[in-house]
């Protein structure tokens, strides 16, 4: 019996993520994201991507652009997510993602993208550049999670939409031509943590924030100093977590998911200390946390043909599995496909 149970392989299921290479990625991204990937990494079969194709929705500088998508993986790696034991890719590398988009756009409702949250909400901030791509986004989301059977999207409150629209699709696909794409799961955080703007505590922090709400994961220690003891608390001085205290339940936040401590031990810690030193204490272990990082990262960038050599086995990678699934659609649709 125990023989049987050593031979038997359970199947990993397949999570799928990625961030875009805009703006400059905060511990935001790093506690809500990328801290919580390197913990799947062991228990699923995991693809992260730099969604570059996500990006020109808004007008980008093109060398920033580049840059950005090989250095938002250069930070995957360097909080810790192993390039050999996942895949790691560049959207665009895939071609895939785009041909899929296509076919889903045919069975995406325009009224659902219509609803669509984000798309009301960039249509207003970039109300000068309202394009098809950007009604369209919640297609290609969707075309990147299913062609890669994907069972599980760790998801935020801001991009659950977009996964509910997902489900829809696959499952309106499924009804017409049969089983083709795995109908993916939300995967919840077991320590879920959504991290606050520093000047505006009742909003997620932003890469684009440019009124110092925001620390960058590759800030300098000086700068990141600086923001968080400018940040916002509230009246008082007590150190409590507490809706009436958005600016110190945030800080709060910040300095447990650094120390691992929880809530009631930093409140405890911190009892009777007032915001200074509290402000203070926030910031070195966030500064400490963010130096060794910067050094992995930095170390990863130095060595550009080992990057460019990932880059491309593991755009391969990702190819191999996405063309099943791609085919598999066409055959589905009509699509002539020579033998």
């Amino acid at each position: 019996m125990d023989a049987n149970i050593n031979n038997t392989e359970v199947k990993k299921k397949t999570i799928f993520s990625g961030i875009q290479p805009s703006g400059n990625l905060t511990i935001g991204n790093y506690l809500g994201a990328l801290k919580n990937w390197v913990g799947l990494q062991k228990d699923y079969n995991c693809l992260f991507c730099s969604v570059d194709m996500h990006s020109i929705t808004v007008r980008q500088t093109p060398a920033e652009l580049r840059r950005r998508s090989v250095e938002t993986l250069a930070l995957y790696m360097a909080a810790g997510i192993d390039p050999e034991e996942n895949i790691l890719f560049i959207q665009s590398h895939v071609p895939a993602h785009a041909e899929l988009a296509w076919v889903l756009n045919c069975y995406t409702m325009f009224g659902e993208l219509s609803r669509m949250t984000q798309f009301k909400e960039k249509s207003q901030r970039h109300s000068e550049n309202i394009n098809a791509g950007l009604f369209t986004y919640p297609a290609l989301m969707a075309a990147d999670i299913l062609l890669y059977q994907t069972d599980l999207v760790p998801v935020g409150l801001d991009q659950k939409q977009h996964l509910e629209l997902t489900r829809d699709i696959a499952n309106r696909f499924n009804g017409v031509y049969g089983d083709t794409f795995t109908v993916p799961e939300p995967y919840i955080q077991k320590i879920g943590m959504k991290i606050m703007s520093l000047t505006e505590p009742e909003k997620k922090m932003s890469k684009s924030d440019l009124s110092g709400g925001s620390v960058g994961i590759l800030d300098k220690r000086d700068d990141i100093v600086r923001k968080i003891k400018r940040a916002v608390t509230d009246s008082g001085s007590e150190v409590r977590y507490s809706e009436d205290k958005p600016g110190v339940s945030n800080l709060l936040t910040i300095y447990c998911a650094f120390t691992g401590k929880t809530i009631e031990e930093a409140e405890k810690e911190f009892d009777g200390q007032g915001y200074g030193t509290f402000k203070a204490a926030v910031a070195e272990v966030c500064a400490d946390a963010l130096g060794v990082l910067q050094d992995r990262y930095n170390e990863i960038l130095k060595d550009k043909d080992y990057l460019n050599t990932m880059l491309k086995n593991n755009a391969e990678r990702a190819a191999y599995l996405a063309r099943k699934t791609l085919s598999k659609v066409y055959r589905k649709i009509g699509f002539y496909q020579p033998k």
